[in-house]
């Protein structure tokens, strides 16, 4: 395997490190969390503790099919934006438990559910296996900003 490869692997493997120890920096204030109104459609606490970990090692299996097949422009650019989602999907945890800005932590996860797109798009044009495993991170991505901007509707007296 060439080096760039091989420091393509090693970037994503980075990144997904930060994006699953960075979402649980800012989330230690769990009684607060626990006084919000929540959706009614929100998923119970099991889905949720299930879905995580099932997204972040197909997000890792996607990007490590792109990373060794495609060439290095589309490696990079597809690094690149995976990069930019894991920020706004930090800035999500930031602003959400941080600074209770709900409406700016909806608009970030919005953002990375965005994102997410052009990641799903490459993977398929690469293996179209590793793609549909994609799609629940896609589907789920959609389906928490829109959890978050219910909870901006829902918890207007505490911003």
């Amino acid at each position: 395997m060439a080096l760039w490869r091989i420091l393509c692997v090693a970037m994503c493997f980075i990144l997904l490190l930060v994006y699953a120890g960075g979402a649980n920096y800012w989330n230690k204030d769990y009684g607060w969390y626990q006084s919000l109104n929540r959706p009614s459609w929100q998923p119970p606490g099991y889905v949720i503790g299930t879905i995580w970990p099932y997204n972040f090692i197909v997000i890792g299996v996607a990007l490590y099919v792109i990373v060794t097949q495609a060439r290095w422009q589309v490696s990079a650019i597809t690094i690149l934006i995976f990069a930019t989602s894991v920020f706004f999907a930090l800035r999500w945890s930031y602003f959400f438990y941080s600074v209770h800005d709900f409406k700016s932590a909806a608009t970030s996860l919005l953002v990375t559910a965005i994102l997410t797109l052009p990641l799903l798009v490459v993977t398929f044009s690469y293996s179209w296996k590793a793609a549909i495993a994609l799609l629940p991170y896609q589907v789920w991505i959609f389906t928490v900003a829109a959890l978050a901007y219910s909870y901006t509707d829902l918890n207007k007296s505490l911003t």
